[in-house]
């Protein structure tokens, strides 16, 4: 009796001592797993692409509150004396940092000038200077702005001329809701703080992805807020232009 119980224990203890070793090396596989998808996804969200949802209505009607957009941080990258994709591009459709207020970290605008170039704003239209003449050639804006908004941009409502001589490395951007955005032409909130234009450092990424905003109310794509009805442009991001 007492070497069949002995037999009988060793044998649990034996099971026992299997299924903790299983257990165990099911969670190191398991914690394995879990480190390697986070190590993936921050990669991604670092170097490759990052979700976002626009709040505002500062780029009406090219984006709208509550949509949901992918940012490519790929074609920015910058990696000094060996790898730059592509350059920031006028009309490109930026998310970036301009670090003026605590609540809203990220703002979404249009590249409207590059470094070096002189833009003019007056009498709600938007001006280039020509580096060949010095004149300035009006910049046309109607494949992105609404009928609202084109040949409607002032600087807080004044419709009096403003320059602005974009400096070296530096870039001029705008929303597409003119009179509804706080942007460059207002150094996004203040001019005593900051000047009117965003660096490269700044800037996250370009919108390559347009996902629009799912109503799962409604189960449609329809806006909660101004009830547009409309479906993902996915990479179309109204960048034509001619000046």
């Amino acid at each position: 009796m007492f070497f069949s119980t002995c037999h009988y224990n060793s044998k649990h203890i034996i099971l026992w001592f299997k299924f903790v070793t299983q257990f165990k090396n099911e969670a190191l596989d398991f914690l394995k797993d879990i480190i390697i998808i986070l190590i993936i996804v921050l990669f991604i969200r670092t170097f490759l692409v990052m979700p976002f949802q626009i709040n505002g209505q500062s780029m009406y009607e090219s984006y709208y509150d509550k949509e949901f957009i992918i940012v490519d941080r790929l074609s920015y990258l910058n990696i000094p004396f060996f790898w730059q994709i592509s350059e920031i591009k006028r009309w490109d459709v930026v998310i970036f940092t301009p670090e003026v207020s605590e609540d809203r970290k990220y703002f979404i605008k249009r590249v409207v000038g590059l470094p070096w170039e002189t833009l003019k704003i007056e009498d709600g239209r938007v001006y280039l200077k020509n580096q060949m003449n010095g004149e300035f050639d009006e910049i046309e804006e109607w494949d992105y702005l609404s009928d609202e908004n084109n040949k409607d941009t002032t600087v807080r409502g004044d419709r009096a001329e403003y320059i602005y001589e974009i400096p070296e490395g530096e870039y001029f951007v705008m929303g597409d809701n003119r009179n509804h955005s706080t942007d460059g032409r207002t150094c996004f909130q203040t001019c005593v703080t900051r000047e009117n234009y965003i660096s490269p450092d700044s800037i996250t990424g370009k919108v390559l992805l347009d996902l629009w905003y799912f109503n799962f109310a409604s189960f449609s794509f329809t806006q909660p807020v101004l009830w547009i009805d409309t479906h993902p442009r996915f990479l179309d991001s109204h960048g034509k232009h001619n000046y």
